[in-house]
């Protein structure tokens, strides 16, 4: 790991994009939305937008270790369940027929009881938030669905020629809608209500209403997505496949922190997001 892993970011480029944005004082995240629609401008950039609003201080090592390992203990089972879909399918691209598919291969969603006692750890985590902890999952959901990941291809198209950038582009973005597409399509199947729904006072900011049943959670989507950038960009640049792994953990650990999932969400999201990242590496011919 290089030595801009203390200020996690883990290349040279965005950390030179964090500190212009702190040099210049470009505007507060906040401010965005609403300049970009009054303006009529084009809406800014994956990596615009992160200059605008760099990283904050990220959680440690040792706080996403455990959610780590359970996330990487899907990459080989969908490896493995892969295999049967190349096998039948070979590497022609049938997003409908794949999506299908990959639904089939997660799990049901767990038990009550098992999801009552991920709800107590989530509970138990809440109470030791931060306004750090804070600050670092609100960045990480914002920009851990898209953003961050769209940087990193950026970084690596800087090496390669713009015929072989383009189609990884492509690749990406089919991986990133695809990942979106299953897990709200599951999530509407299963309806296992979010954290912040089971125990509004999780996130009173939320304002749930007495008897809601939404929004859901399993699988989750940002795992989904997470996943799903990690496989394709790791196959694309092995050597940087340690910082994209340390990001997904980081993305995965704040939506427990924040109580918008259960473990068991980012597990069946990380599952449909490797699957759906070997399937675009298989079409690419990687």
């Amino acid at each position: 790991m290089n030595s801009l892993r203390g200020i996690k970011w883990p290349y040279a480029v965005i950390a030179l994009l964090a500190v212009a944005a702190a040099a210049v004082g470009l505007l507060r995240p906040q401010l965005l939305p609403a300049a970009a629609s009054t303006s009529g401008k084009k809406k800014p950039s994956a990596t615009a937008l992160i200059k605008q609003n760099p990283p904050p201080k990220l959680f440690t090592d040792a706080e996403i270790a455990t959610i780590g390992k359970q996330a990487a203990a899907q990459r080989a089972k969908a490896d493995a369940l892969f295999t049967h879909w190349k096998a039948a399918h070979g590497t022609t691209r049938d997003d409908k027929a794949f999506a299908v598919w990959a639904a089939q291969q997660v799990p049901a969603p767990p038990s009550a009881k098992q999801r009552t006692a991920e709800l107590h750890q989530v509970q138990v985590l809440a109470k030791t938030r931060t306004a750090t902890g804070k600050k670092a999952a609100t960045w990480l959901e914002l920009y851990g669905k898209k953003d961050i990941w769209k940087v990193y291809l950026h970084d690596q198209r800087e090496l390669i020629p713009a015929a072989q950038g383009t189609a990884e582009k492509t690749g990406l973005k089919g991986a990133l809608k695809l990942a979106k597409t299953i897990s709200d399509q599951l999530a509407a199947k299963d309806k296992q209500a979010a954290p912040f729904v089971l125990d509004p006072s999780l996130r009173p900011d939320k304002h749930i209403k007495p008897g809601a049943t939404g929004p859901y959670s399993y699988p989750s989507r940002h795992a989904a997505r997470s996943a799903a950038a990690v496989t394709y960009l790791s196959a694309l640049a092995p050597h940087r496949a340690q910082d994209y792994h340390w990001m997904q953990d980081e993305v995965l650990y704040s939506r427990l922190y924040m109580a918008g999932h259960l473990s068991s969400d980012l597990t069946a999201g990380t599952l449909i997001g490797d699957l759906i990242g070997d399937y675009e590496l298989a079409i690419g011919g990687h």
